[in-house]
């Protein structure tokens, strides 16, 4: 690289006379070059000095940039103390002069400084732990692989290190690696080696220093050693962990030492740094870090750029890194792509993906790169670490010359840069625009305004979610808005009662009352769901985290479909390390997801048919990403499954893509041996072992409560044999069984059929056997008589005479559905869909009447689908809300209960009446075919 052509602008010497003495020392350097160190040497004292000590070197240097840059880090010579401080002088010399120069961005030259530190430390740790070596312990003999690990935190971490920055480290070590005996002698050794490191960097000679060193962010620094084990800060960041904790977390970076054992614990931190909902309450508390640091430093917004703190001042550097942080710390565990260390990165990133407008972004990384170089101009001047703006006319004289301005020009940009930063910075921290508290007398109760509210609210502070301080001041905001959308709704008390239990239910409070703090719109949203669906206020009681998945962009565009679902919950789940976590993210996006579809269904976005689509495309989703994670994890310890592995059959509801809200999981697992008798793994299990018990792994991940729930209920009852039939099915003995041995209702549930997870071939087999299953069922007079036999079983031991029964009731789904069944039998149609299957009855009982079945089905669907939405339960429409009565007749398209009433009856007789005659007249048709025989 020709530094002298990369050049773009040149200091300007505030004190000319010591300028020009410093130039005269390098008359055949270009002119160009010559300006560039009269500029340097003349406005900072510190460089005048470096320039002086290294003359020699520094001609070179400039005319041979590339190299001189590499030779920074490269091996040193020598004792490394002093090595590593003539190494740093340079080091500090060149770095400043490609940036006063402007041959380096901020990037680059933060980006350097922080390399330089990096190497440092691991020079001065490994020169530590040679010096310290023949008294150290066996399993400290290795630096490199001894589970020790410096972490750089801050600045460093990110490679952000300013001009004259500490470096800030946490020093851990893993003390799983080492038995009991041996720990105290470990932990010892390895606090030798730290201090005796932090000596070499930070000990001031008459060489200067190499970086000062701070490690006061481990946990409880007045009281823990500078050596702490990881499982001691992993207790205590879990189990007391603050804010800020975590945000400083977000820059950590293992640097030196056994750096694959670094990486491995902030893995394991991953949960503590990165929430896995919204964490709107970061906001406050960094809101009260912020204000806590201005009045300890006595900082003031002022007119007078003099004196004011560059980096924690009104407008200052941390106003941005708190702003960009804090996004990331609310946001980061549900997008990974926030989770970045640098402080211009993230700003670019939470602009893409819709968190902070375009110019914003870009307006505060331009303004950060502006207080960046005036943090460095104004430390170059004497090497200081410090970040004011000089006071003195001398001091901010040689500041402008850095910059080749005049003070004024300094100033006037100061003064915009620390305005418009506070302005854009600010009301986001301290909530400018918040709503006012109003209605509150004297002792903090909110006045109530829903008639009757008294007494419900009186119980609000003694529940859970409220006993905490923090959430009660939080709930003082966000009661009178709550209060407010109740009041809108059809039925007030009925809407106040279902708040009341969401409210109950809340195990913590904090967290959800910050999000209704910063987004009121989730408010409306919940009221909405109290006046219409109480069922699904109880269940946001339990699992309010899923109302973060409102704010994210797409919550109300249209449906992804099958494949873009898999495509937008597979990377969440493939990110996961371990197994636990990959189940706990696959609940944790389940719920997400499927609170959206009732979402969409309650607001009429979607109507019952496409809710129950939806629902069966998660559950596909889920289930063609989590098996073979399920079937990855089983073969560790037993081994590949043996021959052609197994294929996931989905029946029932989710095999025909008509699930609802409260939907179990029909499924059968069929597998193919192929003469393999044993897999091959620590331990091997015989064929059929080894699928049984997959099969159990697969229903113990989709039903396990975990710190998420369970995913879904799973019934297996409908495999061959039903309950008194092995678990899995070898793929022989289904073919056999389905051909020679099933029964007429174990046909009827092939029809719904569908292999929904397993190797490509193998499903696609299983659907050429059940299609041809189908076509060669059986004769249709048994398969007619036998669907008959059932329905008066059913009648007799099941169906009942709840007119809101949408499913359980002569004529009702149930009903329907089995003679549709029958008709994609008879017809030897794969159809799965119910609808495609009534069109099928037509044969049976003609058009007109085959229209009334689909009418028919089409009321009892609405009926199911929302019934299982707003109720959870049984229909009992006189204990609906107003607004959920509402929404029924809606989606029922009836004008009133009473209308609707009138409306299921008829369905229900009419359609027990065609099917019952249907079914008659077939069997007598095909019985008397059969008694005469061909002519």
């Amino acid at each position: 690289m020709d530094f002298r052509a990369a050049m773009t602008q040149n200091p300007r010497p505030a004190q000319p006379e010591r300028g020009a003495d410093y130039a005269a020392r390098f008359p055949n350097l270009d002119p160009k070059l010559r300006a560039l160190i009269e500029g340097a040497a003349g406005s900072a004292p510190f460089l005048a000095d470096a320039i002086g000590k290294e003359r020699a070197w520094l001609e070179h240097a400039l005319l041979e940039f590339g190299p001189a840059v590499a030779g920074l880090t490269a091996p040193l010579e020598g004792a490394v103390p002093e090595a590593l401080r003539a190494r740093k002088r340079r080091a500090s010399l060149l770095v400043a002069l490609a940036d006063l120069s402007g041959v380096w961005t901020l990037e680059q030259v933060t980006h350097t400084l922080t390399d330089f530190a990096d190497f440092s430390l691991n020079a001065a740790l490994k020169a530590a732990h040679q010096r310290l070596k023949a008294k150290l312990p066996d399993t400290l003999q290795d630096f490199d692989t001894s589970g020790f690990v410096a972490l750089a935190m801050g600045k460093m971490g990110a490679y952000e290190l300013n001009y004259s920055s500490d470096i800030d480290l946490i020093c851990l070590y893993d003390d799983r690696r080492f038995a009991s005996a041996d720990r105290a002698d470990v932990r010892s050794g390895l606090i030798k080696i730290t201090r005796a490191a932090m000596r070499i960097l930070s000990d001031v000679t008459e060489d200067g220093y190499v970086f000062r060193t701070d490690l006061r962010l481990r946990p409880d620094a007045a009281v823990t050693p500078v050596v702490m084990s990881m499982r001691a800060a992993e207790q205590y960041y879990e189990a007391e962990g603050r804010t800020w904790e975590r945000a400083a977390h977000l820059k950590a970076r293992p640097v030196a030492g056994d750096l694959e054992a670094g990486f491995a614990y902030i893995e394991r931190l991953r949960p503590f740094i990165w929430r896995r909902h919204l964490d709107f309450a970061a906001i406050q508390d960094t809101a009260d870090i912020q204000v806590k640091i201005r009045a300890h430093k006595g900082l003031r917004d002022t007119a007078d750029v003099a004196g004011h703190d560059l980096k924690l001042g009104y407008g200052g550097i941390r106003a941005i890194e708190f702003f960009a942080q804090t996004r990331q710390l609310i946001a980061g565990g549900r997008d990974p792509s926030l989770r970045l260390r640098g402080t211009c990165e993230a700003l670019r990133q939470l602009a893409a993906t819709g968190w902070i407008e375009s110019h914003v972004a870009e307006t505060l990384i331009n303004d950060y790169t502006h207080l960046r170089t005036w943090e460095h101009r104004v430390q170059m001047i004497h090497d200081a670490q410090t970040h004011l703006v000089p006071a003195q006319d001398e001091a901010i004289e040689q500041m402008a010359g850095l910059l080749g301005q005049s003070p004024k020009e300094v100033k006037a940009e100061m003064r915009a840069v620390f305005e418009r930063v506070h302005q854009l910075t600010e009301p986001f921290l301290f909530g400018s625009a918040q709503p006012e508290v109003t209605q509150r007398p004297a002792g903090g109760a909110a006045t109530p305004i829903l008639p009757g509210s008294e007494e419900i609210t009186a119980r609000w502070p003694k529940y859970p979610a409220l006993r905490s301080e923090r959430a009660s001041e939080l709930f003082e905001v966000v009661e009178p808005l709550v209060l407010t959308a109740l009041a809108r709704a059809a039925d007030t008390q009925a809407a106040l009662l279902a708040f009341d239990r969401f409210l109950s239910g809340l195990p913590a409070g904090v967290q959800v009352f910050a999000l209704f703090k910063n987004n009121p719109q989730l408010i409306d949203l919940l009221a909405d769901i109290c006046a219409t669906a109480p069922a699904l206020a109880d269940y946001l009681g339990r699992n309010a985290r899923v109302l973060d998945a409102v704010l994210d962009g797409g919550f109300f565009e249209d449906w992804p479909g099958l494949d873009g679902l898999v495509a937008k919950i597979a990377p969440s789940m493939e990110a996961e390390t371990s197994y636990e976590a990959v189940l706990d993210t696959a609940r944790r996006v389940k719920k997400d997801w499927h609170f959206r579809i009732g979402v969409h269904h309650l607001r009429g976005l979607i109507d019952a048919h496409e809710a129950a689509r939806q629902y069966a495309d998660l559950a596909e989703a889920i289930l063609s990403v989590l098996w073979p994670r399920v079937t990855t994890e089983f073969a560790r310890k037993h081994g590949e499954p043996p021959g052609n592995g197994a294929c996931v059959v989905a029946l029932g509801s989710f095999g025909m893509r008509a699930c609802h809200a409260r939907s179990d999981l029909d499924l059968i697992l069929i597998y193919d041996a192929a003469g393999v008798e044993t897999s091959q793994g620590d331990k091997p299990l015989p064929a059929r072992a080894y699928y049984a018990r997959l099969t159990q792994a697969l229903v113990t991940a989709l039903t396990a409560p975990m710190a998420e729930g369970r995913l879904y209920e799973v019934d297996m009852r409908l495999r061959p044999s039903g309950r008194k039939g092995p678990v899995a099915t070898s793929w022989q003995a289904y073919q056999d069984y389905q051909q020679k041995e099933a029964w007429t209702w174990e046909r009827l549930a092939l029809t719904r059929a569908r292999a929904v997870a397993g190797p490509r071939s193998f499903c696609e087999a299983f659907e050429a056997f059940r299609g041809a299953v189908i076509d060669l069922a059986g004769p249709d007079e048994v398969l007619a008589r036998d669907v008959a036999e059932m329905r008066r079983r059913l009648a007799a031991e099941k169906w009942g005479q709840d007119l809101w029964d949408a499913k359980d009731a002569a004529g009702g789904l149930q009903d329907l559905d089995l003679f549709a069944q029958l008709a994609a039998l008879i017809a030897g149609s794969p159809e799965r869909a119910s609808e495609a299957q009534v069109a099928l009855t037509e044969p049976l009982v003609g058009s007109g009447a085959r229209a009334q079945l689909q009418e028919a089905r089409d009321l009892y669907w609405r009926l199911q689908a929302l019934t299982r939405l707003v109720s959870g339960g049984a229909l009992v429409p006189e204990e609906l809300s107003q607004g959920g009565q509402d929404r029924l007749l809606k989606s029922t398209k009836c004008v009133s209960i009473e209308a609707l009433e009138t409306e299921i009856r008829l369905q229900k007789s009419a359609a027990a009446q065609i099917i019952e005659d249907g079914l008659g007249q077939f069997i007598a048709t095909t019985e008397n075919e059969v008694s005469n025989g061909p002519d």
